[in-house]
């Protein structure tokens, strides 16, 4: 039977303290880690080499969306009740509201030097030292808004612009696609600064410290951003039923994507799975 994941403001109080609880005891059994080096290891860009599975590629959407069932696998095996929540940034904007409160997430980084000390996931509690990061730091940090350089959440209708194309994703398949859901849902866009940053990937740097770069998991509110994103893929799948994850095909020799990107029935790494089979989740989950 279909769990539900639900909006991160409308959980009890017991559901919130269930699911914190189920993070820390994952932290604590060594698996947390694991996934915050699965996604370093996937953090590849255009310009390297080899297959791009996990960003700036079609392939973006179902990758993360095993990644988060296999979290949320990981925190149901702690509690059976838990499920991933998810943090609406078009709505829940405020930096003192959830999913940013004590018995959530915890607050923002202080000023010198951004370190979190509210909440469950504060250093100062002794059960969130990062283990993994692009840095020797230990403690989560953030710097929600940017204080120093002020960026703003991504607003409903940035959203909707990613919901309305009814194509997947278009050539050339990477960060300079104009064109499909895709990419203007993970949000490369032209130019430089804030204006190339849309949606998913303005959400990242609006929220700063360890949500910068591959080692982005290490901030819990990762999860809540992504099962966000899930959502608004199981949006447009209903809203453009004809339409389906693309390419279909592997591109063909002398195209420069060749070998670079997962068509729809090639093996996503590191799981033995395919897109196809992730296009469909309504009898694992479903979202309120």
């Amino acid at each position: 039977m279909a769990y539900t994941r639900k909006n991160v403001t409308t959980l009890t109080a017991s559901e919130r303290r269930r699911f914190v609880n189920a993070l820390l005891e994952v932290k604590r059994r060594g698996e947390y880690d694991a996934f915050v080096r699965t996604h370093v290891d996937y953090y590849t860009s255009d310009g390297e080499k080899g297959l791009r599975a996990a960003h700036m590629c079609p392939s973006f959407l179902p990758w993360h969306r095993r990644f988060l069932l296999d979290l949320e696998n990981a925190l149901r095996r702690v509690d059976s009740s838990v499920t991933l929540p998810y943090w609406d940034w078009t709505r829940d904007r405020s930096i003192t509201a959830a999913p940013w409160t004590a018995d959530l997430l915890g607050g923002n980084g202080r000023r010198s030097d951004r370190q979190v000390t509210t909440g469950p996931f504060a250093y100062g509690t002794g059960h969130w030292t990062l283990k993994v990061n692009v840095t020797d730091g230990k403690a989560l940090t953030r710097d929600l808004g940017r204080a120093a350089n002020p960026i703003q959440l991504p607003t409903r209708s940035e959203l909707q612009s990613a919901l309305d194309d009814p194509v997947y994703d278009a050539s050339p398949w990477d960060s300079t696609a104009t064109r499909g859901f895709r990419n203007k849902l993970e949000g490369w866009g032209t130019g430089s600064g804030s204006v190339s940053w849309r949606n998913h990937n303005r959400v990242h740097r609006w929220v700063g410290g360890d949500m910068l770069g591959g080692a982005s998991v290490n901030d819990p509110v990762f999860w809540l951003h992504h099962a966000f994103l899930d959502y608004q893929w199981y949006r447009w799948q209903r809203a453009h039923t004809s339409h389906r994850y693309l390419p279909a095909n592997p591109p063909g020799a002398g195209d420069k994507q060749q070998g670079r990107i997962v068509a729809r029935l090639q093996k996503l790494p590191p799981w033995n799975v395919t897109p196809e089979s992730l296009e469909d989740v309504s009898r694992i989950y479903t979202y309120a």
